[in-house]
């Protein structure tokens, strides 16, 4: 069973539609409200079946762990089946048991309890608290539960319910304006020109991570056949399906290759580190993540969800001198994990293992440290130019700074924001809570207004000095380096989200979706009109792939109108169809997937308009058979 627990000053819901597995109702359980209550939004899944008793009697004990802390009796149970991403929902039968057998538990216990029919579909308003304990999720099992032990949730997730900030958005020309939320509003600025800019702000501020609608994404990326689901993992987990593992790698390969030309030296290190270990486990408590932890025969470890570890650990070792600096390492960690919470997981938007890009500097000093950060933002715009993401339309830009830090350095913050070009948000800190006094992030916003971080550096005051990196000075003095922490297209998982959720969007304007055409698995899609046309098509692939060109040939048995329609599905970004005529004439008609207009190309020609699309970016062939006839089916 999943569950996502809001307290609320108030919830009403009512009825609009009744779908095929609606259960019957009263004319009065159509309407429903309560006021300072627990909104618990549940789903019960396939699993619950095998012991629902154990079930129910552990949700109706954590429910009421939480009612107790919040010093509340009214509960409101409302059927909510969108939280299963990735697992099989229960029966239509146990659910409404489990649901039944949880009210009435829950009111034998004293408490006030209303449960939203089930099976329909239902308009809801809610007003949620916003205190820390206002918004939790939870997954639910049978068995006994396991005996509360330490608390491992690192102290920089708890300073975070602590922060005490102010917001602002800055404008390339340094002019600020403060802003706050007043009645679910942001106010003092004029959002009207910068409408994505507002989505994101809204995301920031209202701090609602929670997801109560499927992704778009997420059944393109099935579709496609890219990314799916591992229902033999932890949720959060995925299979990369030979085009996913293609898109996947060539963005890998992107990314290294900027950043190794940037001037990084690749190093490898390990998945796993000691959770006793003493610098490890300083930095747990000053890193905002949740992590897995292990135990093996000879100690408790934890799953790394970042490179940092290992680097540090390495350039504590190492020999540094004044002359190194700055020091770049990097590392295209696969994985890295976080225990994101059930209710946040979305698809490839928050999920529990991602590839991520991490490089760190090792700088004598801010002034050298400030130089670098410049540097690191042009390959930063660089690598996400050639993913076809621009800073103009897709991006926008957020700046965390402690307060004393910004006054010292106003002139580096506005330069950085003047870079930018376009207005941005910043939020100043009264004092430092983590081990960073600066950092900027590259944000998405997709269609649901949910916002992803796409590249992020930081300013690294704390852990020179934690884990003994040292460098030799001019003065043959030992001195501690500034770190700065850089992942400069944030993990490769959240980059396809966003590709395919920005073209799920532009499919929603009128557009057709595509992806960048140096991702696209398949460059050319051949038709041939009928099977004596098939190895005139074999030998034209030949040709095209000697120029590393990728050509598939839809040699199935299917209409003309099929072929092409089916093309159109996969995004493949260029379509021709092959008869005698083309055959003999060698004008092929190109039909551009861009605006699906046909053009009679020479070969010549095609090959010019492609190379021209995908010039110095990393190429790899097929990742499946050339013949569509001979591949499988892996999803649908």
């Amino acid at each position: 069973m999943r569950e996502l627990l809001l307290h609320v000053d108030k919830v009403s819901y009512e009825v609009t539609k009744p779908t095929k597995i609606a259960e019957k109702i009263t004319e009065k359980a159509k309407k429903g409200e309560m006021e300072d209550c627990l909104f618990v939004r549940i789903a019960v899944e396939r699993e619950d079946e095998k012991n629902t008793n154990s079930v129910v009697k552990n949700a109706v004990e954590d429910i009421i762990d939480v009612c107790s802390k919040l010093k509340i009796k009214n509960i409101l149970l409302y059927p909510y089946v969108h939280l299963l991403f990735g697992s099989e929902p229960g029966s239509v039968s146990t659910s409404i048991k489990i649901l039944e057998k949880m009210k009435k538990d829950l009111k034998n216990k004293g408490y006030v309890v209303l449960r939203a029919p089930f099976g329909f579909y239902k308009k809801f308003t809610v007003s949620c608290k916003g205190h820390p304990l206002s918004e939790l999720s939870r997954s639910i099992s049978a068995g006994e539960k396991k005996k509360e032990g330490k608390d491992d949730t690192p102290d920089a997730l708890k300073n975070e319910e602590k922060l005490k900030s102010e917001f602002y958005i800055f404008n390339p020309n340094g002019k600020k304006h403060r802003i706050s939320v007043e009645n679910k509003k942001i106010v003092g600025y004029d959002f009207s020109k910068h409408a994505n800019l507002e989505k994101f702000v809204k995301y920031e501020l209202m701090k609602d991570r929670t997801v109560d609608k499927e992704p778009p994404h997420i059944k393109v990326m099935k579709r496609l056949e890219f990314v799916d689901y591992e229902k033999g993992s932890d949720p959060g987990h995925f299979r990369y399906m030979p085009k996913g593992r293609f898109v996947k790698s060539l963005l890998e390969e992107w990314v290294t290759k900027k950043t190794l030309e940037y001037g990084a030296m690749e190093v490898e290190t390990p998945l796993v580190y000691d959770y006793e270990h003493p610098s490890l486990k300083k930095y747990l408590n000053r890193f905002p993540a949740r992590q897995y932890t292990i135990e093996t025969p000879n100690k408790r470890v934890f799953l790394r969800f970042s490179a940092c570890f290992g680097q540090f650990l390495m350039a504590h070792d190492a020999t540094i001198s004044y002359r190194n600096l700055p020091l770049r390492m990097y590392e295209m960690t696969r994985y890295s994990f976080r225990v994101e919470q059930r209710g946040e997981l979305a698809g490839l938007r928050r999920l529990r293992a991602f590839t991520m890009p991490d490089c760190h500097a090792l700088c004598a000093d801010f002034d050298q440290a400030k130089k670098e950060m410049m540097r690191r933002f042009q390959l930063t715009r660089e690598i996400k130019e050639g993913i076809g993401l621009r800073i103009k339309d897709d991006m926008e830009f957020a700046v965390r700074v402690v307060k004393d830090f910004y006054e010292e350095h106003r002139e580096f913050v506005h330069s950085l924001i003047k870079e930018w070009g376009k207005p941005v948000l910043v939020e100043i800190w009264d004092k430092r809570f983590f081990y960073f006094v600066f950092k900027h992030e590259w944000n998405f916003v997709d269609g649901l207004g949910k916002a992803a971080t796409l590249a992020t550096d930081q300013f690294d005051v704390e852990n020179a000095e934690r884990y003994g990196i040292m460098y030799t000075d001019k003065d043959n003095k030992k001195k501690y380096p500034i770190i700065l922490h850089l992942s400069p297209s944030g993990a490769i998982e959240r980059v396809i989200y966003a590709l395919l959720e920005r073209e799920c969007m532009r499919q929603a304007g009128g557009r057709n979706p595509m992806l960048p055409l140096w991702l696209s698995p398949t460059h050319i899609r051949l038709c041939p009109m009928n099977d004596s046309m098939v190895k005139h098509c074999e030998q034209l692939a030949e040709k095209f792939s000697g120029e590393q060109i990728r050509v598939d040939i839809d040699d199935r048995v299917e209409s003309i109108s099929k072929k092409v329609r089916d093309a159109e599905m996969e995004w493949v970004p260029y379509s021709i169809v092959i008869g005698d005529r083309e055959k003999k004439s060698g004008s092929l008609p190109v039909r551009f997937r861009s605006d699906g207009k046909v053009r009679n190309m020479s070969f010549a020609e095609i090959v010019n308009e492609i190379k021209s699309k995908t010039d110095g970016l990393p190429y790899k062939p097929l990742p499946l058979d050339r013949l569509l006839s001979k591949r499988p089916i892996f999803f649908g």
